[in-house]
């Protein structure tokens, strides 16, 4: 766990009357300038960018799969539980789920209820709310999901708002010729390096580095 003192338990409210720690792996990294705070799990090698929040004091758990990047001044939240607002994932309720392998990319906002799937891209300062995305996927920047769920591997151009089924079922499919089909996997990769690097780099500074 990052030694700053930016991973925080949440607040005992009437809608989460339990404290929870973050359950931060080992290998994943949390940036100092970052947030992640109650009941949130960071699988392997998850990076978490400057001026991220994950915040599991509402809506909860939040869950991000492994390999998976959470980048510069990303907002993850949900609302409240107890009013059942949670999706299903590998059997268990989720405020807000992150497969693996997947990116949320700079400024990106992902609002419980809502599941993300695998080897899915989410671009810079798009918005998911209420709504399921499939397995590699491509939601482009600036593009609004709401109240829908995106089939595998379809893509949502730029800028465009689905808030309705029928919208998001005729979602254009990723091709071998669409330009962003392999973007989520440099990003990924990308990110892996910075997760190893920031840590080890991080990690060489004594803990009053962090403190001051």
């Amino acid at each position: 766990m990052n030694p700053v003192n930016n991973i925080y338990a949440n607040p005992v409210t009437t809608f989460l009357p339990v404290r929870y720690i973050p359950n931060v792996h080992p290998t994943a990294f949390v940036h100092n300038n970052a947030a992640v705070i109650g009941n949130v799990v960071l699988r392997e090698n998850v990076h978490v960018a400057p001026f991220a929040s994950i915040r599991g004091d509402e809506g909860s758990p939040i869950y991000i799969g492994k390999n998976s990047n959470i980048q510069d001044g990303v907002v993850i939240h949900g609302l409240e539980t107890n009013h059942g607002n949670q999706v299903e994932a590998n059997g268990n309720k989720f405020s807000v789920y992150i497969g693996e392998n997947t990116s949320l990319a700079h400024q990106a906002q992902v609002h419980g209820p809502a599941k993300i799937g695998n080897n899915t891209f989410i671009g810079m300062q798009s918005f998911v709310f209420k709504s399921e995305v499939g397995d590699n996927c491509v939601i482009e920047p600036g593009a609004k999901v709401i109240g829908v769920k995106v089939a595998d591997s379809k893509y949502v151009p730029a800028g465009e708002v689905i808030k309705t089924q029928e919208q998001a079922d005729k979602l254009p499919a990723i091709t071998p010729d669409y330009v962003n089909k392999a973007l989520n996997d440099e990003v990924v990769k990308v990110n892996r390096e910075f997760t190893e690097g920031y840590r080890k780099d991080f990690y060489s500074y004594p803990p009053s580095y962090y403190l001051r």
